[in-house]
């Protein structure tokens, strides 16, 4: 060291540490619910899942037997699995094509057009509620008022839609399409940032409105189509409510709206096998971390990005 170079100083760990407070302490109500209403909870679930427990006893350490039951002698489990990714892989692309043909229509420039998104969006606000999923039941039921209305209009005699374990399935996929809102809204600002002279560019060239559409707008919309894939399939394993009021908590008729999440629902709060529901807890934990990987996986082969 020269004699005109001081020392480095470096402040003393607690003084250092005090500087910080203001900012943990912004972070606060962040960490408190991160360790005491995510974390926390998630350690003491994956602990319940390798235990034998109930309210009206302690937990008793069994292992991985919850796991090799529900792979091995599950019966209840495999009929939850089969509806649950078949209303996925109904639900899902559903509505995302709903959402991109509204918001594609959208984007010509109507008049009222605030009006319109927050028509089409208010779905997504209240579809998820109890109250609607009543008035679904109604509907499809045998005397609702869509057989109702295929009686006035084609003399066509309905079935009762909910109880008929055929049909059942598709009311609720029909329930999750028409809440299309909150996607046709990314959508929406998607299309709004398409240059519009690629548009000019490409009449110029002869290209029809469908070639424009195949050719600028599906691979320039591509990031957002991918983000709402991944959320609305998300949600779509976490769907509850509407399987739970529309089959009054059963997941009937003969299990055609056992959704994996009321199955885990009765075993928790019907049967009380807490540790048997922790560990179909987990093992959908595992079926959503698998399809979003494979999502991400597949997304450098069809998305395209600006660079």
């Amino acid at each position: 060291m020269s004699v005109n170079e001081a020392p480095l100083y470096r402040a003393p760990l607690w003084l250092r540490f005090k500087g910080q407070l203001a900012g943990y302490g912004f972070l606060s109500p962040w960490l408190i619910g991160l360790f005491a209403l995510t974390l926390g909870p998630a350690l003491s679930s994956l602990y319940l899942s390798m235990t034998d427990y109930s309210l009206m006893s302690s937990p008793r350490w069994v292992g991985a037997d919850n796991y090799v039951r529900i792979a091995s002698d599950d019966p209840r489990f495999r009929a939850a699995m089969n509806v649950t990714f078949t209303y996925v892989l109904l639900s899902v692309p559903l509505k995302l094509i709903f959402a991109l043909a509204i918001a594609v229509l959208l984007n010509k420039g109507l008049k009222g057009l605030n009006w319109f998104r927050a028509i089409f969006y208010l779905p997504s606000l209240i579809g998820g509620s109890v109250a609607i999923a009543v008035l679904w039941r109604q509907v499809f039921a045998s005397d609702g008022i869509i057989n109702q209305v295929l009686m006035a209009v084609f003399n066509y005699e309905g079935p009762s839609w909910i109880a008929n374990p055929n049909t059942a399935i598709y009311t609720l996929v029909a329930l999750a399409v028409w809440q299309f809102g909150s996607s046709m809204i990314i959508f929406l600002a998607g299309l709004r940032q398409i240059p519009t002279d690629m548009y000019e560019a490409a009449s110029i060239d002869g290209a029809s409105r469908a070639r424009q559409f195949f050719k600028i707008t599906l691979p320039l919309l591509t990031p957002v189509i991918f983000f709402n894939a991944v959320i609305l399939t998300i949600d779509a394993f976490k769907a509850f409510t509407p399987a739970f009021v529309i089959s009054d908590g059963s997941g009937g008729p003969i299990d055609s709206t056992l959704f994996y999440t009321l199955y885990l629902y009765q075993e928790a709060f019907t049967n009380f096998r807490f540790g048997y529901a922790s560990a179909l807890a987990w093992v959908l934990v595992a079926i959503i971390a698998g399809f979003t990987a494979l999502a991400f996986l597949s997304a450098k082969y069809w998305v395209h990005y600006d660079d």
